[in-house]
């Protein structure tokens, strides 16, 4: 698409709160502009009220709002738009129905079953299909072999029709489509019918894994509409509907695309992917090749990226609680902005993650909100009222309130200080001292998104340059980038409209895509070159067709994995030319090897690769010029508060600064959209764009006391997450298994020289404690004996572990000069199998540790650098010596992921020396002591709040509950509160004793569980660690159930007995009803294959929330493989996977329904069942039914149906036989409460 001439451009970006302008007139001049989305008494539309305007004022004709905007002088119109985004967050999108295949209809409210916030109880499903979704069953049986469908049962059109004339009944206009075959058909049957929207996911994204396309292709169906109509009304709004004018709309993707070709599924991320092109352009230098991190800070939230020459891409995002399956631009989110609100909470400084949005917004508003991140910064003089428009306040008529948020400021700072008074503390804070805490703290808090998406990934996060848009970023950029290393920040002219810029400079795209199923070898390489042409013009003729010509080119990219594996990466060959063993298209090979190096830090060299999707990008290039700026200017001087106290800080007006002119910090820059800080020894620059460069200086060294302060106890906080956080990418980049980078069952944690638990990412409850034992045991029973360069392995129940399974792999952290380790650093993930009397290492009927697998108490893995891979081979081979078990049946897998854990804890253990160098070992340490005392804080505050409620009710402080395990084993416990101290007694004394099963649960399983209990009764966010448990004394009989011999069977107790000790526990506090209580764990396998899951169930209605059904709860949160995913790479067919209606319970508040798993097999396999809550049912409260008790069937091809009871094993032969598991993650029970 050429430039026009003669005519004006527009590129707007209309927001949820303001619509951006950028214009380019005739003349070569850019204008821009920013006006309220939303403003009915002066206008229907912001975008065509941006247009009119500037037609109006540049050509001093008079273009009368009444009437449509002529169009004869408008060369180009592009648009980005948050339409799809509002829509989607706040769920007003048109109601839809879903076709799906029969025994699937809440496949898409189960999703993968894991809940988005670990510790909340209320888990609100995000996926609204009982509200917002009218779901249609049919009954087609389909199953995915290879790349062929077989199909079992014919379709039945006149069945369909009735069905879809139902739906049409209803008022129900939009339909989504989700089969494996047959939606063509369907889709064509939709349309005649009278349907306005039918979406078909073969056709929205044609993509195996049958859950995220299923969302996708819904959201599109919901969103489209949508769209449509907001079209519509756009472009009623101009002659001839702008028939003759090129219009085009930004994608997820950051390409432009027709106004008739925008649909819902690629516009969610429309409006920020125009801000990633618009700094991808202007701020990457092609002679330099500097890599580029895209900071976007905006009211609520702030985004980060990265561009390094080409754009990120990902394809499953998920966006207001929906997964998406969608080329989109990788763009992070994070919780903090400029309405975050600021809290001090237990003795830490918290920012967000709640805001205080548009209304009321931030206190200085004048409109009564809450304090947040701009009022620190108006607080300290960084904004200035003067220059803003005067639209706060009641009437909308008023500046900025300086002294309301003062006063809000000073009832903070009286709070701190009041709690400052306690021995060992800092000295009391002023109001300023406040207030750069709170930015400090906010400033922290952006800096992790930013380390993920470097550090994790494998690049220096110094060497990049930050690009700082959007209305409140150029306050915070100095600071963040010397906190990563940064030395350069660009802020380009437009920085405050930068997203409509981006949509003047971006390419117009066109992408076709479809599945493959193909080796990448030689035999292949024919099929692959003629699939990539007929692609490759399938784009070029559509850009053909929007007026390119010379200016089109294509890339082809393919979605490529290793066999047997679940993680693939869409692969470009750029950089890679073809040669005589590729196919013409490029060496992708190399391309996938040295990429899945760079991103996991391993290749399978004799593994082969198999192509899943190909993808045909194509770009027709366009972009515009900006003109450079002559202006001078000259600046005033106000006050404004830095770490050294108030300094005298320049201000200037942007548009008066001339090109060139150099301004050294501290300085404030303005201009209508942004204001930039330039802190104390940074200089900013003019460049010859009118642009502003910052060069950042090092922070004078300010050496940091090991006495408390209150703002590094929250920065400490989240360096130490961000550590364990980062751990755990580097683990699931780096493992191999489906259990590790698939399920994510791991966790990753920090421990200080004791043992005692600093930071534990949020990966899986039931390892939060155990860890720490484990931890603890090693320091005792290796003492002088850990020496540099060692790594030790553990899964003994007696020295922490929580079944054999689970792997925990520690790294002792030295220091130069101390003799002994100044942290430890540890992950623990779940293997697949490590021997034992069945596949999976899982065995339901297990009496002793022996048959369970392999054993380890204290091995040395890495002995002085060097892994033990002989050493390690032989133990997880040693189970065979055991009558009837086996070693490992999967080598290769326990290896690589060991190394891998290896790997992750290198990584922790190089960002804890990077810690300790910034600011020394004593500190670091002490800080450390400080978060531990923070959660023990946190803890006894509940606790005390709890025993006033409890003796206020009832006059005492002492509670109790009983539950039962199905073989009758009962688990009791007292809890005996301290108000005065906060403090409590955990006592289980009367529980059963240890049992010839395993069920046995070692005394870590119990301790995650109370921790667990403990994180989500305070209720909200705290340092998980050991300061936790300070507070609690836990009495456990020795030879119970929950404490038993050394060698007990134990692989139940972590994943059965665990969930029934939370039950309990939330029982005696009456915090909700049971949940599950069971994690549903399934294992089939044969000498070829083998394959485990824990599948989901209900979880527990509370005081004023029901259970949501069909998720994981409590003491896990692993995903489930998709249906797609598990037919085509198992010897299984999965006919049904359901919610079990009306299994939750009855009640004022009902519990969440378990689920309904039907499994076909078809092939010779060992079925492993371990499971609970068969024959004792989940408890309701405060008068609300039990929840129905679970049950596992075998139903033969004879017709014969046998319960198979709630632990077994079983050898089925292939003649149709089918497994039933109702409820399977039992159901969940409910509460009435007389409120």
């Amino acid at each position: 698409m050429a430039e026009t001439k003669g005519k004006f451009d527009f590129a707007i970006d209309r927001g949820g709160t303001f619509t951006d302008v950028f214009a380019r007139l005739p003349d070569g001049r850019e204008r821009v502009l920013k006006l309220l989305s939303r403003d009915p008494q002066n206008y229907k539309d912001a975008p065509t009220e941006g247009i009119r305007r500037v037609l109006e004022e540049e050509t001093g004709k008079a273009c009368p709002r009444d009437q449509p905007v002529d169009t004869s002088l408008i060369g180009w119109i592009r648009m980005g738009t948050t339409v799809a985004t509002n829509a989607l967050l706040e769920r007003e999108g048109e109601k839809t129905a879903l076709l799906v295949t029969k025994g699937f209809k809440d496949l898409l409210h189960i999703g993968t079953q894991a809940r988005p916030k670990l510790f909340d109880l209320v888990c609100v499903s995000c996926f609204l299909l009982s509200r917002e979704y009218s779901v249609l069953m049919f009954t087609l049986q389909s199953l995915i072999t290879g790349d062929s469908l077989e199909v079992w049962k014919q379709l039945d059109l006149e069945q369909v029709e009735k069905d879809l004339r139902a739906v049409l009944s209803r008022g129900i206009t939009s339909l989504a489509v989700l089969w494996s075959d047959h939606e063509k058909a369907v889709g064509s049957l939709a349309r005649r019918l009278g349907f306005t929207q039918v979406s078909l996911s073969s056709e929205v994204m044609p993509m195996v894994r049958a859950v995220p396309r299923g969302y996708t292709v819904c959201a599109d169906a919901y969103l489209t509409p949508k769209i449509h109509q907001y079209l519509k009304g756009f472009t009623s709004g101009f002659k001839d509907s702008l028939k003759d004018v090129d219009v085009l709309f930004m994608q997820s993707d950051g390409g432009l695309t027709p106004m008739e070709q925008f649909c819902g599924s690629r516009a969610v991320l429309s409006g920020p992917a125009g801000g990633v092109v618009g700094y991808a352009v202007t701020s990457y230098n092609q002679m330099e090749k500097k890599p580029v991190i895209g900071f976007d800070m905006g009211g609520t939230s702030t985004d980060v990226s990265r561009y390094a020459g080409q754009y990120e891409h990902v394809f499953e995002a998920t966006t207001a609680g929906v997964t998406l399956q969608a080329p989109q631009l990788d763009i992070n989110t994070v919780a903090a902005g400029g309405g975050s609100r600021l809290f001090f909470r237990s003795g830490m400084f918290v920012v967000g993650p709640e805001s205080a949005g548009a209304h009321p917004g931030p206190a200085c508003y004048r409109k009564g909100g809450p304090l947040t991140v701009t009022d620190a910064n108006l607080a300290l003089g960084r904004l200035l009222p003067s220059f803003f428009p005067k639209i706060f306040g009641p009437g909308e008529n008023e500046p900025l309130s300086l002294e309301e948020t003062m006063k809000h400021f000073h009832r903070l700072t009286q709070e701190i200080n009041s709690f400052l008074t306690v021995p060992n503390s800092q000295s009391e804070m002023s109001v300023e001292e406040v207030a750069m805490g709170f930015i400090r703290v906010a400033n922290e808090a952006m800096c992790r998104p930013i380390r993920a998406l470097t550090q994790a990934k494998g690049h220096d996060t110094s060497k990049h340059v930050l690009a700082c848009f959007g209305g409140a970023g150029g306050q915070h950029a100095c600071a963040i980038a010397r906190a990563l290393g940064m030395k350069t920040v660009f802020i380009h002219k437009y920085s405050g409209v930068l997203s409509a810029y981006g949509l003047a400079l971006a390419d117009v795209v066109e992408e076709v895509q479809e599945p493959c199923s193909l080796r990448y070898e030689p035999r292949s390489f024919t099929e692959l070159d003629k699939r990539v042409e007929l692609l490759s013009k399938r784009c070029h003729d559509t850009l053909c067709g929007h007026g390119f010509t010379r200016s089109i080119t294509t890339e082809v990219f393919l979605h490529m994995r290793y066999e047997g594996t679940d993680c693939a990466l869409m692969v470009t060959a750029a950089g890679y030319p073809s040669n005589a063993q590729s196919c013409r298209g490029g060496d992708f090979r190399s391309a996938f090897t040295k990429r899945y190096l760079k991103e996991f830090g391993f290749i399978i060299p004799d593994r082969t690769i198999m192509v899943d999707d190909i993808r045909v990008r194509g770009c027709g290039k366009s972009g515009i010029k900006s003109l450079n700026k002559t202006m001078t200017g000259h600046g005033k001087v106000t006050k404004c508060y830095f770490e050294d106290g108030y300094l005298d800080t320049s201000v200037y007006l942007w548009e008066e600064l001339p090109c060139g002119h150099s301004i050294p910090g501290p300085a404030i820059i303005i201009d209508k959209n942004s204001t930039i800080l330039v802190e104390p020894c940074c200089e900013a620059h003019l460049t010859e764009g009118g642009d502003v460069c910052v060069a950042v200086g090092s922070d004078p060294h300010c050496a940091l006391g090991t006495e408390l302060n209150t703002v590094q106890l929250s920065i400490f906080s989240h360096r130490f997450m961000s550590i364990a956080e980062q751990m755990g990418r580097v683990l699931q980049r780096t493992s191999i298994s489906t259990n590790i980078k698939e399920r994510l069952d791991f966790s990753c944690a920090v421990f200080g020289p004791d043992g005692g638990l600093v930071s534990n990412a949020p990966h899986i409850p039931v390892h939060l404690g155990a860890m720490q034992e484990t931890v603890q045991y090693q320091i005792k029973a290796l003492g002088d004996k850990l020496k540099k360069g060692d790594v030790i392995l553990s899964n003994h129940p007696c020295a922490g572990g929580s079944h054999l399974p689970d792997l925990t792999v520690i790294t002792p952290v030295f220091r130069e000069g101390i003799s002994g380790p100044v942290f430890f650093v540890a992950s623990r993930g779940h293997h697949a199998d490590i021997g034992g009397i069945t596949p999976g290492s899982m065995p339901p009927h297990s009496t002793s540790l022996q048959q369970e697998g392999a054993v380890f108490t204290s091995f040395k893995l890495v002995t002085g650098g060097v892994f033990q891979e002989e050493a390690v081979t032989e133990a997880l081979m040693a189970p065979a010596q055991y009558p009837g078990c086996s070693g490992t049946r999967n080598l290769h897998d326990n290896l690589s992921d060991l190394r891998a854990q290896v790997a992750a804890n290198q990584r922790g253990s190089q960002l804890v020396g990077e810690l300790i160098d910034s600011y020394g070992l004593a500190v670091v340490q002490a800080y450390m002591g400080y978060i531990q005392s923070n959660a023990e804080l946190a803890v006894r505050d509940m606790l005390r709040d709890f025993a006033r409620r409890r003796r206020q009710q009832t006059g005492s402080l002492e509670v109790e509950s009983e539950d039962f395990m199905d073989d009758g084993t009962p688990i009791k416990l007292r809890v005996q509160i301290n108000e005065a101290e906060g403090s409590a007694v955990f006592d289980f004394t009367g529980t059963g004793t240890e049992v010839w099963g395993n069920c046995n649960a070692p005394r870590a399983i119990t301790l995650s569980a109370l921790i667990y209990c403990l994180r989500c009764m305070v209720g909200q966010d705290i340092p998980l660690n050991q300061g936790c448990l300070t507070p609690i004394k836990v009495i456990i009989p020795p030879g119970s159930i929950l404490q038993p011999s050394m060698n007990a069977a134990v692989v139940g107790g972590n994943v059965l007995t665990s969930q029934r000790v939370v039950d309990v526990i939330f029982k005696a506090f009456e915090v909700c009803a049971a949940s599950q209580g069971c994690m549903n764990n399934i294992s089939f396998g044969s000498e070829r294959v083998g394959y485990y899951e824990t599948v989901a169930g209900g979880a527990g209605a509370g005081p004023g929330w029901n259970g949501r059904s069909g998720v994981h709860s409590h003491m896990t949160n692993t995903r489930i493989t998709d249906p797609e995913i598990l037919e085509k790479r198992y010897p299984v067919i999965l006919e049904q996977f359901s919610l079990r209606q009306n299994s939750g319970g009855a009640g004022k508040y009902y519990g969440g329904d378990g689920v309904i798993r039907k499994l076909l097999f078809r092939n010779n396999v060992v079925l492993s069942v371990l499971t609970e809550r068969r024959s004792t049912r989940p408890y309701g409260l405060q008068g609300g039914e039990d929840g129905a008790a679970g049950l596992n069937q075998l139903h033969r091809a004879d017709g014969r149906v046998l319960n198979l009871g709630a632990k077994t094993s079983v050898t089925l032969h292939y003649h149709g036989n089918t497994v039933i598991f109702y409820n399977i993650d039992s159901p969940v029970k409910p509460m009435e409460f007389d409120q």
